[in-house]
């Protein structure tokens, strides 16, 4: 093997493992949106299972009567209650959290030892110590301890946004578990939000939206990716080294 080609096979591999060549050959192109796809079809997607209570009898109607069977109103129910429904989720969150610890903490201790009176043996052991040594004080600790820490945490976080989610599984019980997804681009950028959890029909409004603090299990993540997010993340090199490094 030439020597120029076993220099070069070590740097071909370390440019394939950081995907450089992926980004090389996204330059001058704006970033791709994903397409348009059954949830449920994707290799990620796993149904979600939870305790269910035992199911509760079917009450149906006489043949004759208005009354649908499995309707919440005596009209047309508009909201989502079947897979494949969409609902509206408002996120609306303002987080603000602040803490303050301070802990102090201090001992001194002092301990010592002698022999003045050994039934008479203590001028032999005068005898025994090396000399200028006294059986009056044969040992003496001192020791003193301070530790003083503190420590202060602040935190704001506000998202406001609505994003469309799409009913893929319902539960036993009657609950639905509903995934959405959004993707903007603007320019060389895109804009990802993502919403996921568990919501009961009941908490949905008539206009066919749910509020996100009535989701139970609730997942969202708002980001992007593109130009400007690349730029904002450290090179691999110094994440690596972020890693490796004890100090």
């Amino acid at each position: 093997m030439q020597p120029r080609l076993a220099l070069a096979l070590p740097l071909i591999a370390l440019l394939a493992g950081c995907g450089v060549g992926e980004r090389l050959g996204r330059v001058g192109k704006a970033p791709d949106l994903q397409p348009i796809e059954n949830p449920t079809q994707r290799p990620d997607y796993r149904p979600v299972s939870l305790p269910m209570p035992p199911p509760e009898p079917n009450r149906s109607a006489g043949a004759n009567s208005l009354w649908r069977e499995g309707a919440r109103g005596f009209f047309r129910d508009q909201r989502a209650r079947r897979v494949g429904d969409v609902l509206t989720v408002n996120i609306v969150v303002k987080d603000q959290a602040a803490l303050n610890n301070e802990t102090s903490r201090s001992r001194a201790t002092e301990d010592s030892l002698g022999l003045p009176n050994l039934l008479g043996f203590e001028g032999k052991l005068v005898g025994v110590l090396p000399d200028g040594a006294s059986a009056d004080s044969l040992v003496k600790a001192d020791s003193n301890m301070r530790n003083k820490g503190s420590g202060a945490t602040q935190r704001s976080e506000s998202v406001n946004t609505n994003v469309a989610a799409v009913i893929v599984q319902q539960l036993p019980n009657g609950n639905l578990v509903i995934e959405g997804r959004q993707e903007i681009r603007v320019n060389f950028e895109v804009r990802e939000v993502y919403v996921a959890g568990i919501v009961r029909p009941e908490d949905i409004t008539p206009a066919n939206t749910i509020s996100h603090e009535k989701i139970a299990e609730l997942r969202v993540a708002y980001g992007g990716r593109g130009l400007i997010t690349d730029v904002q993340q450290p090179r691999y090199g110094s994440q690596v080294l972020d890693i490796l490094l004890p100090y």
